[in-house]
């Protein structure tokens, strides 16, 4: 029996986004008793919700989102359960052994990291997620991954609301973008994968020519 497992935050107005991005606004633009269809009107940003974000993102001279080939965004996934972590917990190469020794005999599969933070979306404890260190990352991609998604804000920590020291330095996202890689954030549910036998995901994105990302619908395939 295959399961389908949806992945992706509903898309809303008023929708947790990272500090600084455009707030998402969902309204009606036609309404089929006066226009005779129903039509949507959408504000938001390219890295609003359940997203990817290709390599130009951090970096002018990477690829962007349709410069990358489609497999970036499917295929065979590991999950790796760093879940428990206490707020701003950073995740170490030593807790990913278990995954990494996994995609050994899955070379090119998606990693999934399923730290459970997608209990706290809609709260501030939403931005105290754990988070990828750099030797981590770079594990990763030395371990031919070039897929990185996360049940939470980033992949890199999230500076607290008004943190006058806050900055852009994102060096996961560097480490794993500068490979040609993406990575997929703002999943949900990624709990209900672990210690599942065999897991496919999807995470094809909008086709933004130019692009830094875009939002996904992201699934899963549990069989």
């Amino acid at each position: 029996m295959t399961d389908w497992i949806d992945l992706s935050v509903p898309v809303v107005t008023g929708m947790p986004v990272y500090p600084g991005d455009p707030e998402v606004t969902v309204s009606p633009a036609l309404r089929a008793p006066a226009d005779g269809v129903n039509v949507l009107r959408l504000h938001l940003g390219s890295q609003s919700g359940t997203h990817v974000d290709a390599p130009y993102h951090v970096d002018d001279a990477w690829p962007r989102l349709d410069e990358l080939p489609l497999d970036r965004f499917a295929g065979r996934a590991v999950v790796a359960d760093v879940r428990g972590l206490p707020a701003r917990t950073p995740i170490t190469p030593g807790m990913l052994a278990p995954a990494l020794d996994a995609l050994s005999s899955a070379p090119g599969a998606v990693l999934l990291l399923a730290t459970g933070w997608s209990a706290h979306w809609g709260t501030t404890e939403y931005l105290a997620h754990p988070w990828l260190t750099t030797d981590a990352a770079r594990t990763v991609v030395e371990a031919g991954v070039r897929t990185v998604a996360v049940d939470a804000l980033s992949v890199d920590p999230t500076p607290e609301p008004g943190d006058p020291t806050a900055g852009f330095d994102l060096p996961a996202h560097r480490v794993l973008c500068g490979a040609g890689g993406v990575i997929a954030e703002n999943l949900t549910g990624l709990d209900r994968l672990v210690g599942a036998p065999e897991v496919e995901v999807y995470l094809f994105p909008l086709r933004l020519p130019g692009a830094d990302g875009a939002p996904v619908r992201a699934v899963a395939r549990v069989g």
